[in-house]
């Protein structure tokens, strides 16, 4: 194989099918069907995804939560605004951040928000920029943080989120993530029961999105391209239950490219997964990667040029997806976050 380049993965969108808002019913999304073997396209609705599930396969569903991480103060002295984003948790009361305006954000600053509930200090200066802070308050710092904080939403989305939990999953449990898993937004608690109702299993896995998920590939040879990491979990209970229902030959459907991303970083050359706590993954999925768990993935459309596709591209075949890609367009599909889904199976 040739080189792969940045351009590779181009692709025209109209600004408005980015989708600014989730719609009404989360599994009345439409679903493009793409079958990975053929390149054959269909056009259901989300709901319909029971018709390609078999019984003994296996979901595979990412059950991080993301936390209100934008906070919005005024710097300590000078009252001029300050944006902080919590990236990672380093300590109970430090966190890895972005602040904006950067410049004047130096160490030693110090930041105030509500009204004194809580109030930061600039530690140190990190790669890329990014800041360690130290917070101060009393109390709980997640209920602080859900009175105080806001969604950190993508930066092509400009609507105000109207409900706050529309950029989580039903299933979110575990704090960690600034970014939502988003292939997930689409399955209600009753979806997930007509599955499970099958004979359909379902496995949680724990990625905690980071905002490097939106970071876009600046160099045009994609392999240049250094990824981020990301912290992930896979109970003994998960990783059990993937390798049985891969022994038993029942398919593996992975929820989202974080889903694929965690159980591809800690398998083994048979496919194989074993349990994690904590470990960080920087795997960068590409075309010529061969999979070693995944059978089926249900994702969203994703942005030009991102690892996201090239992820996707990896799986389906370039020339299958940029197609998938084109028919979407001209179908007028809703594009990334809040937008419509793509499910892509071998029959």
């Amino acid at each position: 194989m040739s080189e792969l380049l940045k351009s590779d993965f181009y692709y025209e969108l109209p600004e408005e099918l980015i989708a600014q808002d989730p719609i009404e019913r989360r599994d009345e999304s439409r679903l493009m069907v793409l079958n990975r073997e053929s390149g054959e396209i269909s056009h259901r609705i989300f709901k319909d995804i029971t018709g390609y599930l078999k019984p003994g396969d296996c979901l595979v569903l990412n059950n991080t939560r993301v936390i209100p991480a934008r906070l919005l103060g005024v710097r300590e002295g000078t009252g001029g605004a300050v944006e902080i984003l919590l990236l990672k948790r380093l300590s109970d009361n430090e966190w890895e951040t972005i602040v904006r305006p950067g410049k004047k954000l130096r160490t030693g600053a110090r930041v105030v928000f509500g009204e004194g509930l809580l109030k930061a200090e600039i530690t140190d200066i990190l790669e890329e920029g990014n800041r360690r802070v130290r917070f101060e308050y009393e109390g709980i710092f997640e209920e602080i943080l859900d009175s105080l904080g806001e969604m950190p939403l993508p930066p092509y989305i400009k609507h105000k989120l109207k409900v706050q939990g529309r950029y989580n999953t039903v299933y979110a449990k575990y704090d960690g993530s600034a970014a939502a898993p988003t292939a997930g937004l689409h399955f209600t608690p009753e979806l997930l029961r007509r599955i499970s109702d099958m004979g359909v299993k379902t496995a949680y896995v724990t990625l905690h999105v980071g905002l490097g998920t939106f970071r876009p590939v600046k160099e045009e040879k994609i392999t240049d391209h250094h990824m981020h990491s990301e912290t992930c979990f896979i109970s003994p209970e998960t990783a059990d239950m993937i390798n049985s229902t891969k022994a038993d030959g029942g398919r593996i459907i992975c929820v989202g490219t974080t889903s694929c991303r965690t159980v591809e970083s800690f398998s083994d050359a048979k496919g194989h997964v074993r349990p994690v706590d904590g470990e960080e993954t920087d795997i960068f999925i590409y075309p010529g990667y061969s999979f070693k768990v995944m059978d089926g993935l249900i994702t969203n459309f994703h942005l030009p040029e991102s690892t996201l596709l090239m992820l996707v591209s990896a799986f389906a075949g370039r020339d299958n997806v940029l197609n998938a890609y084109k028919c979407a367009v001209s179908e007028k599909y809703r594009f990334f976050s809040f937008g419509d889904a793509m499910a892509i199976l071998g029959v």
